[in-house]
């Protein structure tokens, strides 16, 4: 990658990402997108444009007038906000999703596709998840995810187009606050502890799910866009994730930080729903094979570095 389109800028992985890519490749090589104009390092820290990603003929032109070279595609509606308004989901998760892969195959760019664990479903083998595995999800985000998946292999055996995806599990942020996400506790739960030491779980005792620290995740994004695609087996949609837990396990890692810390629980029957629905593990072996994924943090690592880092935020806000 040398000149990158990142769309959805403003959500919970671009915000990280577009300054990431930018120190990495220059600013000037960036240019973040996003349906609305947020103050801060994301439109303020390099080239920006508004962009309504289901807009082929202005994106097509964003492509073709920054001489991009990759598209990073991440606009899209989160999974719990999803469920509450599933055609407009639909409409931009899939039709956004092919409209970006129609621009990238006009000008030949290569394509970042952010799947996630939500691509699989209940009659997916729980733990040990494969990452060739039978896909039935059932929420609206899942089966968008399955069809970004599907359309990105498509566009690469049709077209030939170089499209490469990571499948995200939860991603653990002191950046960006959640955004409709079923995880999205996984990154309350340390703010709650921070300010208030004490934290209230709509996901029920015992629900393990996958999760990534969001400096993991990004290094993840770049390694596999500069990996040889000659070693590039699965292509698409790589399992990834750095450690497996339940909101009891994360409340025991907190309480080696801050052992006055409670946790309780107020289940909601939505979020708790989708989470059933996922893996609780996932085998990561091909992207470690193929591209050499390798996590740097482990829960406990990645409790200590996150509440340091919101509580600095607490005292500069």
């Amino acid at each position: 990658m040398k000149r990158i389109i990142v769309t959805g800028s403003n959500g919970q992985i671009g915000v990280e990402l577009v300054p990431y890519l930018r120190e990495i490749y220059g600013a000037e090589n960036v240019l973040a997108t996003a349906r609305r104009k947020v103050p801060g390092t994301v439109s303020e820290g390099g080239p920006f444009e508004l962009l309504e990603v289901r807009d082929g003929k202005t994106f097509s032109e964003l492509i073709g007038n920054f001489k991009a070279d990759a598209v990073v595609h991440l606009a899209g509606i989160l999974s719990a906000r999803g469920e509450a308004c599933p055609q407009e989901s639909w409409d931009i998760n899939a039709g956004g999703c092919f409209t970006a892969l129609e621009c990238a195959r006009e000008h030949g760019t290569a394509f970042f596709f952010p799947s996630s664990i939500a691509a699989f479903g209940p009659s997916t083998p729980a733990d040990n998840t494969p990452q060739d595995t039978i896909q039935r999800p059932t929420t609206i985000y899942g089966v968008a995810k399955v069809t970004g998946e599907l359309l990105c292999d498509y566009y690469h055996l049709k077209f030939g187009l170089d499209t490469r995806g990571l499948r995200f599990p939860g991603l653990i942020s002191y950046e960006a606050m959640p955004g409709g996400g079923t995880t999205d506790y996984a990154v309350h739960i340390y703010y709650e502890a921070a300010s208030k030491g004490k934290y209230t779980s709509y996901i029920a005792p015992g629900t393990q799910m996958d999760m990534m620290y969001m400096p993991d995740a990004l290094e993840s994004v770049v390694q596999l866009m500069e990996a040889d695609p000659s070693r590039l087996v699965h292509r698409n949609a790589y399992n990834i994730s750095a450690m497996s837990f339940d909101p009891d396990q994360i409340a025991a890692s907190i309480k080696k930080v801050i052992p006055s810390f409670e946790i309780s629980y107020d289940v909601d029957p939505v979020r708790q729903g989708i989470a059933e629905s996922w893996p609780n593990s996932l085998d990561c072996s091909a992207a470690k094979a193929e591209w050499g994924f390798a996590p740097k943090y482990d829960l406990d690592v990645m409790t200590v570095d996150m509440l340091e880092r919101v509580k600095g935020k607490n005292r500069n806000s």
